[in-house]
């Protein structure tokens, strides 16, 4: 192991690495909605996918998308999860912003 990474200096202190920033691939334009159960004890949730907008948007788009349905939800790696399955209201309201909206899966 010949990693030669400084990670602390008696003179500067600890040393922050700098993290390469994410690079998500571009879409087609269409955003996706589908269902997913697996892993997460049978729960369903509402993954949105496809939206190509910088985190901060997506924390805005997903914080609307929580309130008008009533219920919690998160994103993570670029896409919006919704708790339950409420795929059917997150694609009208997706279409209203002006979105190609396709419902993706079981």
């Amino acid at each position: 192991m010949s990693s030669s990474e400084l990670v602390y200096s008696t003179e500067l202190g600890r040393i922050k690495t700098e993290k390469p920033e994410v690079v998500r691939p571009k879409g087609d334009g269409i955003v996706r909605i589908q269902r997913q159960v697996s892993g997460r004890k049978g729960s369903g949730v509402s993954v949105i996918t496809g939206l190509d907008l910088s985190d901060a948007e997506l924390k805005l788009l997903a914080a609307e998308l929580k309130k008008r349905c009533g219920c919690g939800g998160s994103v993570k790696n670029g896409s919006i999860e919704i708790q339950g399955e409420k795929r059917d209201l997150l694609k009208q309201l997706l279409e209203q912003k002006g979105y190609v909206v396709k419902l993706a899966g079981g």
